[in-house]
């Protein structure tokens, strides 16, 4: 129903996001970083979900997000904001679609956790004699 509105997401990305939504919440809460009220800033939200594609998708995250149409911290924003219009995810009146603009970099966050740490390569000196 929701992409009948907004085609620009995959249906995958939306059952992924329900799913780092509750990986979130757990880490959170194991943490201790969460108040009863069992919500989340977009910025935890983000950072939850940056792990949890890791967590599941490993090197291959961004490219699978990327497939789904999420290219940028602010897809997660218009994702939640459907999922908020179609009352599957509840909101603030403190909470905005803007919240998840900026976040992170794409390529940094998912791509830099994989790449191998640069070795300086060492001059060997000449043996003398």
């Amino acid at each position: 129903m929701i992409r009948k509105d907004d085609p620009r997401y995959a249906r995958g990305a939306y059952y992924f996001l329900r799913q780092a939504l509750d990986y979130s919440l757990k880490e959170l809460h194991k943490r201790g970083e969460l108040d009863k009220s069992n919500h989340l800033s977009g910025r935890q939200l983000l950072e939850g979900i940056r792990l949890y594609a890791i967590d599941q998708y490993g090197p291959m995250a961004r490219p699978v997000l990327e497939h789904w149409g999420i290219k940028e911290c602010r897809d997660f924003g218009n994702i939640v904001f459907n999922l908020v219009e179609c009352k599957v995810l509840g909101k603030t009146d403190q909470d905005s679609v803007e919240d998840f603009s900026g976040g992170y970099q794409f390529a940094k966050a998912f791509d830099q956790p994989f790449r191998p740490e640069r070795i300086k390569p060492t001059i060997k000196k000449p043996r003398m004699g």
